[in-house]
């Protein structure tokens, strides 16, 4: 009577190792992004030039810090627009 408990898995079986295949796929891809990243972060070294950071991205740092004040950071972020700015000489147009 009961011919359920007869018939085997059937396709359900077929489930499992899909379910198992995703998840181990995915935690390797979840370490591999992790090991690519390093300590850096999510976002990497914005605005980092040949490994160092530029001038104007310091001083933004400095800002937000609280080293110096406002009137300060518009004075030199000025004299740096002038030199390291999108227009400065030899810059890009």
């Amino acid at each position: 009577m009961n011919s359920l408990a007869h018939d085997g898995p059937g396709p359900w079986i077929l489930l499992f190792p899909i379910v198992w295949a995703a998840v181990i796929l995915g935690g390797i891809t979840l370490l591999a992004r992790t090991a690519r990243r390093g300590r850096s972060g999510p976002w990497g070294r914005p605005h980092a030039m040949d490994g160092e950071w530029s001038p104007i991205t310091l001083l933004g740092r400095r800002f937000a810090a609280g080293e110096i004040d406002e009137d300060e950071y518009g004075r030199r972020l000025s004299v740096l627009d002038e030199q390291f700015g999108p227009r400065a000489k030899g810059g890009p147009a």
